[in-house]
């Protein structure tokens, strides 16, 4: 009986099961993932439906008398110097604006995926060739490669933004990826893969990838923010279609109408202030789904938090 009690006594306690919804609650905890997503389903919002917020359906359309003051004749901010509804322009500027974050953030983490995990992976001759080629745009000047790159490739186009923001945009998370990859490699989970005769190509896509996940949705979220402040400062410089609907396409034509000397200043600071709105709202989630992902960061915490209480 003694040898019973010791035995229950020195056991290990059964493990408890992980409760359901875990990451959904974290997310609720989290004020940053929660301002950061706020924001985002706004600007979701404005992109989707743009009819809903504003009566004008052309945007360009000058159907209004120039430089009417912010709040008059209905016009919440105002009209322009050519007489656009400014509200209405910032409203529909929001679709493009969202595609280009998200379609440029979505590739550049897939080229990223590809190049890092398949150099780590495959190793030798090909992870020497595929990381000369990362560490090349890792050292390359970028804001002047793709001014260059626009300029060349084809002025005027978002199909030439999104191509030149990926290609710009992927090297950093591919050098990350390539990293952790790496630390997985030799791991007894890959090896009981190979054992069983898996293909690369599996091993690479049901084995190595779940594990990544946390690290592959920071990359995109950081690609993201990278491709709205890129995409805006190319538009702002006349080097995007400058007839579409954009935020940065309103700040370029509000710089050539000189509208803060103007007396038209929200023409310039609503779409400002609405890039660096999307920019927090991509960063704020990044940061949350790193404290998140991340069971190392929360204990840390809970201490530092201890101790200053005492």
């Amino acid at each position: 009986m003694t040898a019973l009690l010791t035995t229950a006594a020195t056991a290990e306690p059964a493990p408890t099961r992980r409760k359901k919804g875990g990451a959904l609650r974290n997310l609720r905890r989290n004020p940053k993932a929660l301002t950061g997503l706020i924001i985002f389903v706004i600007f979701l919002i404005f992109a989707a439906v743009p009819q809903l917020f504003t009566s004008v359906r052309d945007p360009n359309e000058l159907a209004f008398a120039p430089s009417i003051p912010p709040g008059q004749d209905g016009h919440l901010l105002g009209t322009t110097a050519l007489g656009q509804d400014i509200w209405a322009q910032l409203v529909y500027g929001t679709r493009q604006s969202l595609l280009i974050a998200v379609v440029a953030g979505l590739f550049a983490t897939v080229l990223s995926v590809l190049v890092g995990v398949s150099a780590a992976y495959l190793g030798g001759f090909a992870d020497e060739i595929l990381s000369m080629v990362t560490n090349i745009f890792l050292i390359l000047p970028t804001f002047p490669l793709i001014i260059i790159l626009a300029t060349y490739a084809g002025k005027g186009t978002l199909t030439v933004i999104l191509v030149v923001l990926v290609l710009t945009g992927w090297s950093y998370g591919a050098n990350q990826l390539r990293a952790q990859a790496l630390s997985l490699r030799n791991r007894d989970f890959l090896e009981s893969a190979r054992v069983r005769g898996e293909r690369r190509s599996y091993i690479i896509v049901f084995e190595v990838l779940p594990t990544m996940t946390s690290l592959i949705v920071a990359n995109f979220l950081g690609a993201a923010l990278y491709s709205v402040l890129t995409a805006a400062g190319l538009q702002f410089l006349g080097l995007g279609d400058p007839n579409s609907i954009s935020w940065g396409t309103m700040l370029y034509w509000s710089q050539n109408q000189q509208a803060l000397q103007s007396g038209m200043p929200l023409w310039s600071i609503a779409p400002g202030l609405c890039v660096a709105l999307l920019g927090v709202s991509f960063a704020l989630l990044n940061y949350a789904f790193d404290e998140i992902s991340n069971p190392a960061l929360r204990p840390v915490r809970r201490r530092r938090a201890r101790r200053t209480a005492a």
